[in-house]
């Protein structure tokens, strides 16, 4: 038995494996497993009635039902497939891909040109106890976030950030996205997380940035408005009280593509 599986049949099971893998990440991380779990417990019922017994009337019945299941998995399970395509676009290799195209390109400017004034601004925010949310753009497009909230298209600047969070800023709730090395938008809506693991005592702008880094390859930096820690959201993923150190090598290193996602 064991001499007839070739290369391409292993091929075939690490595809398969991978791809599970990924399903029943994202399933556990969004907190839908169980119902991930029951869909699966369904189709190994209809495969054995009507594969292995041969269950005429059971078989037909569930046949309606897997017909039409497609459409249903797709409405249920939206946010999660578009969540598993992008783990799969901004994976490391796809990254390095895209750098190689804009490489040539010469309007982002040096990394330590905005970024430090970034950290320095979440470091004066995080003293005073200001709440903030900056997201970083990646690969994946943020255009219909940018539309949420005022576009403002300027140079990154410290005071700019922070009198954008300011307490009494009519764009202080909202979301502040960094494109190219560019504030792009300010006061922007992003999507909630609703990772049943994440620590009651966090926010909505925590569970905000959790969620645009699950729907999207961004990173989200959070100043807590109640605390003034620092935390980061990458790849689905919270990194909590960081240091000012710890964010710049954070900011560095997801913009040079080395993201451990």
């Amino acid at each position: 038995m064991f001499g007839l599986i070739g290369i391409k049949d292993i091929i075939d099971i690490l595809i398969v494996a991978t791809l599970l893998f990924y399903i029943y990440k994202i399933m556990k991380e969004s907190g839908t497993l169980s119902i991930f779990l029951g869909v699966l417990a369904f189709i190994i019922v209809w495969f054995v009635a009507s594969v292995f017994l041969k269950m005429e009337l059971t078989g037909r019945i569930l046949d309606k039902f897997m017909n039409i299941g497609l459409l249903i998995l797709v409405i249920l399970f939206q946010d999660q497939i578009k969540r598993f395509l992008v783990e799969i676009g901004s994976h490391q290799r796809w990254r390095f891909v895209h750098n190689l195209f804009r490489r040539r390109q010469t309007d982002e400017k040096p990394q330590a040109s905005w970024i430090l004034p970034i950290v320095y601004a979440c470091l004066n925010m995080s003293k005073s106890k200001t709440g903030a949310l900056i997201v970083i753009k990646g690969v994946v497009p943020l255009d219909s976030y940018e539309k949420s909230g005022d576009i403002i298209d300027a140079e990154v600047n410290g005071r700019l950030i922070e009198n954008i969070f300011f307490k009494n800023s009519p764009l202080h709730d909202g979301a502040m996205i960094v494109a190219g090395g560019r504030i792009k938008a300010a006061g922007c809506i992003l999507p909630v997380s609703h990772d049943s693991n994440v620590p009651r005592q966090l926010g909505l702008r925590h569970r905000s940035a959790l969620g645009i880094s699950q729907s999207t390859d961004a990173m989200a930096i959070i100043v807590s408005e109640e605390t003034g820690n620092i935390s980061v959201a990458c790849g689905g993923k919270l990194s909590l009280r960081l240091s000012s150190t710890d964010l710049e090598a954070r900011i560095n290193q997801f913009v040079s593509g080395n993201t451990d996602k």
